[in-house]
C-alpha cells in the first residue's frame, strides 16, 4: 500500500508530463483559432469577389438594350453574367440556383437587384461541426428610361420652299430663266402660259435635274423616321410619329402613329404647294403670292397636339411631345424695310433651349433634323 502511495507521489510531483499535456492541449487551441481566423478572411475575400459578380450583373439587367427588351431578357442576362463568374470561383460551394434577379419599374426608374448565397469551405472541415461559412449580399442598379415622346412635324412646304437646294443648282435655275430675269425658284403653276411660259419653273427644274428644297425636305424627314426607329429600338422607348405641312393653310400628311414605316412612306407625299399662276392661288383668288400662313399653321397644329404628360411607363401617363418646326423663316406678306437679318434671331427665340439649327444653301438637312431629333431626344431623358 505504501509502494502505491509512493507512485502516486511521485507521479504528482513529476511536472514534466503535465508540461507535455498542456503544450498539447494549448498548441491544439492555436491552430483552431488560426483556422477559424483564416477561414472568415477567405470568406470576406471570397464575398468581395462575389459582391463584384454581383453588381456587374445588376448593371448588365439595366442597359439601354436590356431596358429595350424587356424584364425576363434583363433578368436572364443578369443571372448569366453571375454565374459565368461565381460558378468558376474556387473555395466556394456554389450552384446556379443561388442567385435572384429581381426587376422593378417606378415612374422612369428601372432597377435591377441580384441576391445571392454561396458558402466559404473551410480549410478545417468538420471542426466545430461546420463544413464552411455562409455568405450572401445583393447589389442594385438603378436607370433613367429615356421617356416616351410623340412628335410633330410641321413643314414649311410654300413656294418660296421651291429654291434650288444648293449654290450649282440656284445657277442653273437662274442660266435657264432669263426670260424672266433669272429666277433660282422652282414655282409649282398651273398655268404658266399666264406668265407667258411654256412650262412652269417645277417642270424646268425637273428637266434640269435640280434638287428643291422642299425635296432634301422630303428626304430629310424620310430619314428621320429611321432615325427615330433606330433609337426607339436602342434605348426602350416608343416615338410615334405625326406629319403636317402648311402654306395657306395646314395640311395633313400622317396622323400621329407608333408605325414610324407607314410614317416613313406617307412622306412621300410631301409636295411643295401648286398655284395657279404668280400671284393668284386659284382661277378666281389673287392672293399677292401670300401663300406662308403662320398663324393658321401654328394655331392648327395647337390645337391637334393634346397636353404633354411624362413620358414615363407609369400607368395612365402619356407621352412627352415635340414640335419640329422646319420652315425658312419668309411669311410671303407685305413688310416694310428689311427682313432677312431677323428670320434666325427670330425663329431661334420659338425654339427651346438647344434645340435650334439653321442650315445654309447646299446644308444638309436630313443631318440637321437628325441632330434635332437626338438633341430633343437627350434633352427629355437628361431632365427626369
Amino acid at each position: 500500500m505504501s509502494a502505491r502511495r509512493n507512485i502516486v507521489r511521485i507521479l504528482r510531483n513529476d511536472r514534466r508530463g503535465n508540461i507535455a499535456i498542456i503544450t498539447a492541449l494549448v498548441s491544439l487551441t492555436l491552430v483552431f483559432v488560426l483556422g477559424v481566423g483564416v477561414d472568415y478572411g477567405l470568406a470576406v475575400d471570397r464575398k468581395a469577389q462575389l459582391e463584384t459578380y454581383a453588381d456587374a450583373a445588376a448593371l448588365a439587367a439595366v442597359t439601354p438594350a436590356m431596358v429595350a427588351a424587356g424584364q425576363t431578357a434583363a433578368i436572364t442576362k443578369a443571372e448569366n453574367v453571375f454565374n459565368a463568374q461565381a460558378l468558376s470561383l474556387s473555395g466556394i460551394d456554389y450552384n446556379a440556383s443561388g442567385v435572384t434577379v429581381s426587376i422593378s419599374a417606378n415612374g422612369n426608374l428601372q432597377t435591377a437587384t441580384v441576391q445571392y448565397q454561396a458558402k466559404s469551405n473551410s480549410i478545417l472541415p468538420g471542426i466545430m461541426g461546420s463544413s464552411g461559412i455562409e455568405i450572401g449580399g445583393q447589389a442594385t442598379a438603378t436607370t433613367t428610361l429615356a421617356p416616351n415622346i410623340d412628335f410633330y412635324l410641321l413643314l414649311d412646304d410654300s413656294p418660296s420652299m421651291a429654291i434650288a437646294a444648293t449654290q450649282a443648282g440656284i445657277d442653273t435655275m437662274v442660266a435657264n430663266t432669263s426670260s424672266q430675269g433669272g429666277c433660282a425658284f422652282g414655282c409649282h403653276e398651273q398655268a404658266p402660259w399666264n406668265d407667258g411660259l411654256q412650262e412652269d419653273n417645277y417642270a424646268l427644274a425637273r428637266s434640269l435635274g435640280v434638287t428643291l428644297r422642299i425635296d432634301t425636305l422630303r428626304q430629310a424627314t424620310q430619314d428621320l423616321m429611321t432615325t427615330a426607329q433606330n433609337t426607339e429600338n436602342q434605348n426602350g422607348s416608343t416615338y410615334r410619329m405625326a406629319i403636317y405641312t402648311f402654306d395657306v393653310g395646314l395640311n395633313s400628311i400622317e396622323p400621329l402613329t407608333s408605325d414610324l414605316t407607314q410614317a416613313q412612306t406617307e412622306a412621300s407625299n410631301i409636295q411643295q404647294l401648286e398655284v395657279y399662276s404668280n400671284n393668284w392661288l386659284t382661277s378666281s383668288y389673287n392672293n399677292d403670292d401670300e401663300d406662308t400662313d403662320y398663324d393658321t399653321a401654328l394655331n392648327g397644329i395647337n390645337a391637334i397636339m393634346p397636353n404633354p404628360g411624362n413620358g414615363t411607363r407609369t400607368y395612365g401617363d402619356t407621352p412627352q411631345e415635340v414640335l419640329f418646326f422646319v420652315t425658312d423663316g419668309v411669311e410671303d406678306e407685305n413688310v416694310n424695310g428689311g427682313f432677312q437679318s431677323n428670320i434666325s434671331p427670330t425663329l431661334q427665340q420659338c425654339a427651346s433651349p438647344g434645340l435650334y439649327f439653321e442650315v445654309q444653301t447646299g446644308g444638309d438637312i436630313s443631318a440637321a433634323m437628325s441632330a434635332l431629333f437626338n438633341s430633343a431626344v437627350q434633352s427629355s431623358y437628361l431632365s427626369k
